[in-house]
């Protein structure tokens, strides 16, 4: 394996989310001081994606041909190759330098307890860059009785523990998942517990495409206008998925157009606008992760450090403060103070694209990179699959 001249080693880490709003791309070099990992982020990027690619990711989540299933796996291998050559030209490091690319690729179906499909071709992305990638980081976990999902709770476990307090590390992308992370002298002693609370911008989202035909509530600026309709909110707490005990795990199965249409229904029914529909939306996802470290968190956390796409959406955040003071009222349990990942850390879109370089690095160093408290895995496993990089048969 190579390694800078420090001892560091560099990994990039490539992430396209539930979200569907485009590709990211973090180089970040590894190192390991005191028994401890270290990751420092040395460049990221976004790739947005277009309109045509967007919409084509969208389709294949319900339904398409044989034919389309190939082109686009083949199609947005390029395109994650394009993210990762970008992210390495950012930082100023060449393929040579480069241990591996590790892929997310795009989850097109996951179905907990049977299987999950990632797509995205590995071998577009190595020719690409002329990098080994790493790829299929699920599967492994799904085959020894996990979930394959979350992946990301060994990042917050080893790069963002607080070393004192329990500490929630909150992703809101397309879906929202939560990692328990005991402080680093329990690290030993307790496992880290983490699970998908349910919608993250998903619905927020749809709705938004659907009534104002923009991807996206930029800055809450439509929800702002709104009202919150609370009988609908409450209404949709009773949905089954919350009611289910971790580990557990959700995607657009769940949060398909007909759910996007059904809720729409609700708040026609309840005389709302189309912006008290967003506004809605966007509390409903707030109550939901509040409802879910009510009812299943053993230890309620300190704090609860937000990252992702909803996190840049100021109407979601500050109900989800407002969410966790009606269940502290409610249930009588201290509920955590919500901050903001990029105060603490780095820029928090990148988190994601982050956690996928270090289970690279976890892969690259012969080490697991699933949490069997988190998953449900029957066993810890080294994850991914190894595409290397091309060499010369004469050499």
């Amino acid at each position: 394996m190579t390694r800078t001249t420090n001892g560091e080693m560099l990994l990039v880490g490539l992430m396209s989310g539930t979200s569907l709003d485009g590709i990211s791309a973090a180089v970040v070099a590894f190192s390991e001081r005191d028994g401890l990992v270290h990751a420092d982020l040395r460049h990221f990027a976004q790739r947005a994606y277009h309109d045509e690619a967007r919409a084509r990711l969208a389709a294949a989540m319900h339904g398409a041909s044989a034919q389309e299933y190939c082109r686009l796996h083949t199609d947005l291998g390029t395109w994650l190759g394009d993210a990762a050559r970008d992210a390495m030209q950012g930082a100023g490091v060449s393929a040579h330098e480069v241990q591996a690319i590790a892929s997310h690729g795009q989850t097109l179906w996951h179905e907990p307890g049977h299987s999950t499909w990632q797509i995205g071709d590995a071998a577009r992305i190595a020719e690409c860059t002329g990098c080994a990638v790493i790829s299929d980081f699920r599967t492994r976990d799904m085959a020894v009785g996990g979930q394959g999902a979350p992946l990301v709770p060994v990042a917050d476990m080893l790069l963002f523990a607080h070393d004192t307090e329990w500490r929630a590390l909150q992703n809101i992308g397309g879906i929202g998942n939560v990692t328990l992370v005991p402080p680093r002298a329990l690290h030993d002693i307790e496992p880290a517990r983490a699970f998908d609370t349910g919608p993250g911008v998903v619905i927020i989202d749809g709705v938004t495409q659907r009534l104002f035909g923009q991807p996206f509530d930029r800055d809450a600026a439509i929800a702002g206008r709104g009202r919150v309709l609370e009988p609908v909110v409450h209404a949709l707490l009773d949905l089954p998925y919350l009611h289910g005990a971790p580990p557990k795990s959700t995607g657009r199965e769940l949060f398909t157009p007909a759910f996007i249409d059904d809720f729409i229904g609700q708040c026609r029914t309840a005389g709302g606008t189309d912006a008290d529909v967003v506004a809605t939306a966007s509390a409903y996802t707030a109550a939901t992760i509040a409802d879910q470290y009510a009812r299943w968190l053993p230890v309620m956390p300190a704090d609860c450090v937000v990252s992702g796409g909803g996190a840049r959406n100021p109407f979601l955040l500050h109900g989800l403060s407002g969410a966790f003071a009606w269940q502290a009222e409610r249930s009588g349990k201290r509920m955590p103070v919500v901050r903001h990942f990029d105060t603490l850390f780095f820029d928090a879109e990148a988190k994601e694209a982050v956690a996928f370089a270090l289970l690279g690095y976890l892969h690259l160093t012969g080490r697991p990179g699933n949490l069997p408290s988190a998953t449900g895995a029957r066993a810890p496993r080294v994850l991914g699959a190894l595409t290397p990089v091309a060499k010369s048969v004469l050499s």
